[in-house]
């Protein structure tokens, strides 16, 4: 199959299953996010919010897009992605998928809800840190610094504006809604006994939400898993988007063309002059490429350079346009971020994911959750707060994780549904009975949970990556 040796294509199947195993373990490690609080408030039957969470996350990655994708793909740099060297390729994805599964795995078993997030990308970090000190990494450079410090500013603000945002909402809810239905939501839950059907439709509604948002947010780091594998061993068949004819490229590179003619060379540095030369030489090879096609599509043997040259010339452009030295308008600068972007520009040849690959996680992420949802349930339940979560607090931690997790996912950017949820119960724990309501126990393990993820993981990628280059 894809014309590969047959050692070839058992380790494409042995990464394919890693990249499902992580997704799987994913469902059941997150599940706790979504269902601890319609458990918790009697809302629903376990059985039937873990089966109906996992439908939710299967619709959320068939749904979801591929942005955030693409956003994991990117942060490697363009030499590894591109690496001709397909066991380069396996050391790569092997590193990266069982570093990610070995400490998710860890973590679930000590029943901490620590987050996938930050476990795959510390581990996607390792390997590029792995790769810099590698012969050909040529300049040195590993990591994509600077989509890796835009994903950091969401993974680490994100907990603290959960945490604001289920305090405000408390207080707004004890300021907006009668006596009565104070009583009501601000009341613990009764041992077997259904709350109000009002507030009962809001938890299920909220549990749907953040359920279905982290299908589309975290399934997509799995979508973006597979991809790495399937470029980096079958570039031939996936390096490029073949359903577009590659002849409406030359559009796109004759707009950049002509906006990059406009700049001053004479103010640019070195740095700068060596971006536009290597844009202008990558629009040419393209261009060729381009026009080479035969059946509407680049050659099998010229995809990976041709995704090399997309890749270029949209990761230069965007260091050329943020340069305070190029005299380019604003209208010029939209100009080139259309020419590139991943709707119709260069990047919807390199940004995109087959159906299948899409179904094939998203069916590991939705089965995932149906299994091993108890250990995480009973931390974020019973563990974090002192008393027992009220309609209020449960809905509130909910309303906040869904809908900062589907902003981010609109924005393209990976986020934490664990920390989302785990800082908004903390956070509703503490507008009910100030901070002294909080397990400080918990709060500690969690808090160290979130400190080492990222360390632990680098470290586990880097070391496997060296050790699989070496023996492979």
């Amino acid at each position: 199959m894809f014309g590969l040796e047959t050692d070839i294509f058992i380790l494409l199947c042995i990464c394919i299953l890693c990249a499902c195993a992580f997704e799987f373990v994913n469902g059941f490690h997150d599940t706790a996010n979504a269902v601890a609080t319609v458990i918790y408030t009697n809302s629903l039957k376990p059985t039937t919010a873990v089966v109906w969470s996992g439908f939710c996350n299967f619709l959320g990655v068939i749904l979801g897009g591929i942005a955030v994708a693409m956003g994991i793909v990117n942060l490697l740099p363009v030499e590894l992605l591109i690496d001709q060297n397909v066991y380069h390729s396996i050391a790569m994805v092997l590193s990266l998928l069982l570093s990610a599964i070995v400490w998710n795995f860890g973590t679930w078993y000590f029943g901490l809800p620590s987050s996938s997030s930050h476990t795959l990308i510390g581990s996607i970090l390792g390997v590029g840190l792995a790769f810099s000190v590698m012969p050909e990494a040529t300049d040195g450079a590993g990591v994509n610094w600077s989509k890796a410090i835009e994903i950091f500013g969401s993974l680490l603000l994100s907990p603290l504006v959960g945490f604001s945002l289920a305090v405000t909402l408390m207080f707004v809810l004890r300021r907006a809604l009668s006596k009565e239905a104070r009583e009501q939501v601000f009341s613990e839950p009764k041992k077997n006994q259904k709350p109000p059907l009002w507030i009962r439709v809001i938890l299920i509604i909220t549990c749907t939400g953040v359920s279905f948002f982290h299908g589309n947010n975290d399934g997509q780091k799995g979508v973006g898993l597979v991809m790495l594998i399937l470029i980096g061993i079958v570039p031939s068949y996936f390096a490029l988007n073949n359903k577009i004819d590659p002849k409406s490229l030359k559009q796109n590179l004759a707009e950049i063309e002509q906006t990059i003619v406009k700049i001053d060379t004479t103010l640019l540095g070195i740095d700068e002059k060596k971006q536009l030369l290597s844009i202008r030489n990558s629009s040419k090879d393209l261009n060729i490429l381009a026009t080479h096609s035969t059946e509407g599509k680049i050659k099998q043997d010229e995809r990976l350079n041709a995704r090399r040259d997309i890749l270029v010339i949209n990761s230069n452009l965007k260091k050329l346009t943020a340069s305070g030295s190029v005299n380019l308008s604003e209208a010029d600068k939209a100009v080139l971020k259309a020419s590139t972007d991943d709707k119709k520009g260069l990047r919807r040849f390199t940004d995109y994911a087959p159906f299948w690959v899409v179904l094939m996680i998203s069916l590991s992420l939705g089965l995932g959750t149906m299994v091993g949802w108890k250990r995480i349930v009973v931390t974020v339940g019973e563990k974090i707060g002192k008393s027992h979560l009220t309609y209020a607090q449960g809905a509130s931690a909910e309303l906040v994780a869904a809908s900062t997790i589907g902003l981010a996912s609109g924005l393209g950017l990976p986020v934490s549904t664990t920390h989302m949820l785990s800082s908004g119960i903390a956070g509703t724990m503490v507008a009910s009975k100030g901070i002294k309501n909080l397990q400080a126990k918990t709060v500690r393990n969690i808090l160290l949970a979130w400190v080492l993820t990222l360390p632990v993981s680098i470290f586990l990628s880097f070391t496997l990556y060296v050790f699989f280059r070496w023996i492979l």
